[in-house]
């Protein structure tokens, strides 16, 4: 028996020696994987809720940009991850929502292969026109469009985009004809404002914002259920005739199979961070509302913007592969 004991002590030892050191889950960094390349405005919003995040769980919390594909690298590398409570998503409503209307083949399942953890934030989109478009209302662009030639050409700041869909939701609900005319970004669609290269985008408000107060653009609309707090002085679409909205946002998902323990810790503390108050006059500036909305909403927001993008992206016949 005691030669039994001293081989089961000295082989632990051995294990010991050989086997790195158990390290508690606290210690473990919470990796935030997000799509998108540093300096965007959905870096800026990641950023300051793991900022916040960090404090609350004790334990460190990292972005990790995964940019490509749309997003879509990004959603791929949280599917592969462990649903040990370690990795979270960080994605706007297009992966979630739009793509899977959009390509015929997707690697990934949105409600089969993550997890809801919580809504952080929503912005609203805006119609805008050039300086030089004689147009003050949507009314008046809608006629100025219905005549064809120039005035009836959009921009946004990626084919495929929430934006791209919205403005052709407009021309659905005006019984206009207008076409998309897609842009490598923000700033390049609004340096087409500017020139007059194009007459009319649909952008998130706070990327027209500036140009509007410098007079080189007006914003006509603006997408949401309520006018902006930034821009309370742009009615929405709903104020100008047309019975549609949809604003965006941004949420965070864990793995499929993540414990719902784990889940509701993670949503606890990004429901807390999204609450707070300097975090909410951070996102100001960038037009968004923090929202700090739960799982069970956030599955709830998901669902019924897929039943009501889906009809609207079919109907284009947009793929984007």
């Amino acid at each position: 028996m005691q030669r039994l004991t001293r081989r089961v002590v000295l082989a632990a030892a051995v294990m010991a020696a050989h086997c790195p050191a158990y390290v508690h889950a606290d210690d473990i960094p919470l990796r935030i994987v997000l799509g998108f390349p540093p300096g965007a405005s959905s870096d800026t919003v990641t950023r300051l809720i793991a900022d916040k995040m960090r404090t609350s769980l004790g334990r460190p919390v990292v972005v990790e940009n995964k940019p490509g594909a749309a997003g879509i690298i990004a959603n791929m590398v949280v599917k592969a991850a462990a649903p040990d409570g370690n990795t979270l998503l960080m994605t706007p409503l297009a992966t979630m929502v739009a793509y899977p209307h959009s390509y015929s083949k997707l690697d990934y399942d949105p409600f089969k292969d993550y997890v809801p953890v919580a809504h952080i934030a929503a912005f609203q989109l805006a119609f805008g026109v050039g300086a030089a478009v004689p147009a003050k209302t949507m009314a008046e662009y809608a006629a100025l469009a219905r005549k064809g030639g120039a005035y009836a050409n959009f921009a946004s700041a990626a084919v495929g985009s929430l934006p791209h869909f919205f403005g052709l939701l407009f021309a659905k609900t005006a019984g206009i004809e207008l076409v998309h005319v897609p842009y490598k970004g923000t700033a390049s669609v609004l340096q087409a404002l500017i020139s007059g290269e194009v007459p009319a985008a649909v952008l998130p408000i706070s990327d027209l914002g500036a140009l509007a107060q410098s007079g080189k653009a007006r914003i006509l609309a603006s997408s949401g259920a309520r006018r902006s707090p930034q821009y309370p002085d742009v009615p929405t679409f709903k104020e100008s005739g047309y019975d549609i909205e949809g604003s965006a946002w941004y949420a965070l998902f864990a793995p499929a199979g993540t414990e719902r323990g784990l889940v509701d810790k993670l949503s606890a503390a990004a429901i807390a961070a999204a609450h707070q108050p300097d975090l909410r006059q951070r996102l100001d500036p960038l037009g968004m509302e923090a929202t700090g909305l739960g799982p069970a909403e956030l599955a709830a927001i998901m669902k019924a913007d897929y039943a009501k993008w889906g009809p609207i992206i079919r109907a284009s016949g947009f793929k984007a592969d």
